[in-house]
């Protein structure tokens, strides 16, 4: 068993700093809680992310400042990144860990057994060696699934529903995701009881994604975009790229669709930040991670923007439009 002093030496980091002390003025103890962010700190989805984890604690009886404080690490995408900043936070000794990408969760588990680790945005978390079953983790992580990889066909048979002409569908991927595979599948088993091609590109490679929808510009096709903080990091590029050659897309959460987007069909991602506050707040109480069961989206929301659509020219057929759960206009 590595020691949080043992898997700090090895990674050969200082302690980095925390803003405030541990111990605040009135002698009422400080709280840490440490959280890796895929997005850059003035991305507007951060901001939201951010604000619904901390009012959620706020109402919870958590105070910034006099009984808990927050240590974010920005722009985690890459190895480098998770390493450097798993170690930073690991130095910090938090009393919480809080990861919302498959391979910052992952490094965080690896990084300690004891230090409790609350997950949120998860897909599949029982595949991908996150916890043993959904009931109770047998370990320190706990949290929150919005994915499920069966998302992967209902994508694919949303496009078809809005473009019954669809023949071709790319995928925008990120092959360095391991919760990519599952989606896959399930798009792979729906596109062939649907006679509908796929090709995939590499979201890290966005010449290859400008290239692949340049090519499918002028047929039959639409496009769906996993999830992957790369892809996020590249939303409004990827949306205009749809929106220039007129071709319909799916995406994996609702700000895709707020910025131009034609479609999002899935759980609120916000909302599981406002509720990890719960899990966070009985944590600090006392709870143990694995006493908490993971859990799963009730509510999925499908969300069409009829501004995109007028973009590329697209009639949203009427019935798709009565199952919309607000439309963007």
């Amino acid at each position: 068993m590595t020691t949080r002093r043992e898997f700090i030496s090895l990674l050969g980091g200082a302690a980095a700093a925390w803003p405030l002390a541990a111990r605040a003025q009135d002698g009422e103890r400080v709280h840490r809680i440490g959280v890796l962010m895929s997005n850059a700190e003035t991305d507007p989805e951060a901001s939201a992310r951010v604000g619904a984890l901390e009012r959620g604690l706020q109402k919870l009886g958590w105070s910034k400042g006099r009984n808990i404080n927050f240590g974010y690490r920005w722009n985690v995408t890459d190895a480098d990144s998770v390493r450097t900043s798993v170690r930073d936070l690991m130095a910090s000794n938090p009393d919480v860990l809080l990861g919302h990408t498959p391979a910052t969760v992952a490094a965080l588990k690896q990084a300690t057994r004891t230090t409790p680790i609350v997950f949120v945005q998860a897909s599949d978390p029982v595949t991908l060696g996150l916890v043993t079953n959904l009931a109770s983790s047998g370990s320190n992580v706990t949290g929150f699934v919005l994915f499920e990889p069966s998302l992967g066909g209902k994508w694919l048979q949303l496009l078809r529903d809005v473009a019954p002409g669809i023949k071709q569908v790319l995928v925008i991927q990120s092959a360095d995701n391991p919760s990519s595979a599952g989606f896959l599948r399930s798009i792979e088993r729906v596109a062939s009881s649907l006679n509908v091609n796929l090709r995939t590109a590499h979201v890290g490679d966005f010449a290859e994604i400008k290239r692949t929808i340049s090519e499918l510009a002028s047929t039959d096709a639409g496009v769906i975009v996993l999830p992957s903080p790369e892809a996020t990091a590249q939303r409004e590029q990827i949306i205009e790229l749809a929106t220039l050659h007129r071709l319909p897309a799916v995406y994996p959460f609702k700000y895709y669709a707020i910025s131009g987007g034609l479609l999002f069909y899935g759980a609120d991602n916000v909302d599981q930040w406002r509720q990890a506050a719960s899990y966070v707040d009985r944590i600090l109480r006392g709870a143990q991670p694995r006493d908490l069961p993971i859990q799963l989206p009730t509510k999925f929301d499908l969300v069409i923007n009829l501004k995109a659509a007028s973009a590329i020219g697209l009639n949203i057929p009427r019935d798709v439009l009565l199952l919309a759960d607000e439309v963007i206009e």
